[in-house]
C-alpha cells in the first residue's frame, strides 16, 4: 500500500503555515521526537507521509506561489519554527471568496489584513478537476471563521471529487445531519467540526470542568475570554461571524458539566483583537463553584500559547485518521476522531471516552455512523 497521503488545503493562513512547517520539521526523526502528535506511527502513516498537492487562497501575496513560500507571506504572523521548507510543487491557486473574507478587514493595513488577488475565481468544476488531477486524498478546510458559504463550496467539491473532508473551523458540516448523510451516501469520510488545539483554551476549560464534576464540585458560572492579534481575531471583530464559533466552544464545555449551565452563567468565546499579540493567544479563564458544605471555590487561570502551532499536530493526526477511513472504505462522519479532535462533533464524548474510542478506531476498527 502506498503510504503517501496527498492533501489539498483551502486557506493558506497561519494554521496552514504551522501545518506545512510541521510536516517539514518532522520529516526526519522517530517516535522519541513526536512532541505534539498522538502517535509517531498512526495506522501505518508517519508525518513524513503527508504531501501537499493543491491549495487555494484569495490573497495576492500567496496566489501563484509555491505553498512552501506562500506560508511565510503577510499577513501570516505565526512563529517560524522551521524556516527551511522545501518547495512542495503545489502552487497556490485563486480560491472562491464568497463569504470567506469579512468586509471590515479592508479597513485595516495590508500587513494585518488581506490583499485580494486579481483574476477569475474558480468554478466548482475547476476545483473538482484540480482535486482529481492532483491526486488529493484529503481536503483541509482552513478558511476564516464565519465562512459558511465558502466552506459549503469546498465541501461540495470534496463530495464531487471523492476526497475526504477535514473541517478545522466552526462551520457545521460533519455535525450537520444533512451534510453528514450526504458524505455517508457517497462513501466519503468527513471529520469535524472545529479543531481542538493540543493544549488550548477550550481543551483546558473542558478538562477543568470535567475535574469539577468528578470531584463533586458544583460549577455555578464560568467564562473564557480570549484575545489575539492574528487575522483570525481580526476577522472575528465582525460579531455576526461568531455565532457558530461561540456555539462550538460553548457546547464543548457544556458537554462535560455535571449539569448544563443556564446561558447567563456561561460565556465562552473570542473577546478582542490586539494587533501586537500577533499569533499569540491569551486566555483568561474563571470558574466559580461550591464544594463541600456549599463553601465557595473560585479558580482563575491565564494561558498564553502560540495559536497556530497549537493545532498543527492535531491536524496531522486528523489527516492520518481521515486517510485510514478512506483505506477502509468508510463513508460519513468518522465519529471517534471527530469527538477527540474537534470541539463540535456530531456526538460529544468526554475526552477520556473519545481517546479510548479513537485508539480503538486506529488499532482495531471503526466507529462510524
Amino acid at each position: 500500500m502506498d503510504s503517501t497521503i496527498n492533501i489539498a488545503i483551502a486557506g493558506v493562513g497561519n494554521c496552514t503555515s504551522s501545518l506545512v512547517q510541521g510536516i517539514a520539521y518532522y520529516q526526519n526523526g522517530g517516535a522519541n521526537e513526536q512532541i505534539g502528535l498522538m502517535h509517531w506511527d498512526l495506522g501505518g502513516y508517519r508525518p513524513s507521509d503527508i504531501k501537499v498537492v493543491a491549495a487555494w487562497d484569495v490573497d495576492s501575496r500567496k496566489v501563484g506561489k509555491d505553498v512552501a513560500e506562500a506560508i511565510f507571506a503577510e499577513p501570516n504572523c505565526t512563529e517560524v519554527f522551521c524556516a527551511h521548507v522545501k518547495p512542495t510543487g503545489a502552487i497556490v491557486q485563486m480560491g472562491k471568496r464568497l463569504d470567506g473574507v469579512a468586509e471590515h478587514m479592508a479597513d485595516y493595513p495590508a500587513e494585518r489584513s488581506f490583499m485580494l488577488a486579481d483574476g477569475a475565481e474558480p468554478s466548482q468544476e475547476e476545483v473538482v478537476r484540480a482535486l482529481k488531477e492532483s491526486g488529493a486524498h484529503v481536503l483541509m478546510n482552513y478558511l476564516p471563521v464565519g465562512s459558511q458559504e465558502a466552506t459549503e463550496f469546498y465541501a461540495e467539491c470534496a463530495l464531487e471529487a471523492g476526497v475526504a473532508f477535514v473541517n478545522c473551523i466552526p462551520v457545521f458540516i460533519g455535525s450537520d445531519p444533512a451534510w453528514a448523510k450526504r458524505f455517508e451516501e457517497r462513501g466519503i469520510p468527513v471529520i469535524g467540526d472545529d479543531i481542538k488545539a493540543q493544549l488550548g483554551a477550550t481543551i483546558v476549560h473542558r478538562v477543568l470542568t470535567d475535574l469539577f464534576a468528578k470531584r463533586g464540585v458544583r460549577l455555578d458560572r464560568t467564562y473564557q475570554l480570549n484575545t489575539g492579534g492574528n487575522t483570525d481575531f481580526l476577522n472575528m471583530l465582525e460579531r455576526k461571524r461568531l455565532k457558530s464559533k461561540k456555539e462550538s466552544k460553548t457546547e464543548a464545555v457544556q458537554s462535560v458539566t455535571d449539569r448544563r449551565l443556564d446561558d447567563e452563567n456561561i460565556h465562552v468565546g473570542p473577546s478582542d483583537y490586539v494587533p501586537w499579540q500577533k499569533d499569540n493567544k491569551l486566555c483568561f479563564l474563571r470558574m466559580e463553584g461550591r464544594m463541600f458544605g456549599n463553601v465557595p471555590l473560585n479558580l482563575e487561570l491565564r494561558l498564553s500559547v502560540e495559536d497556530s502551532p497549537n493545532s498543527a499536530g492535531v491536524a496531522i493526526d486528523m489527516i492520518r485518521c481521515a486517510k485510514l477511513a478512506l483505506d477502509r472504505g468508510l463513508g460519513g462522519v468518522v465519529e471517534a476522531p471527530a469527538a477527540f479532535f474537534c470541539k463540535h462533533p456530531p456526538r460529544q464524548m468526554t475526552d477520556d471516552e473519545a481517546l479510548r474510542a479513537t485508539e480503538e478506531f486506529i488499532h482495531e476498527g471503526p466507529l462510524v455512523h
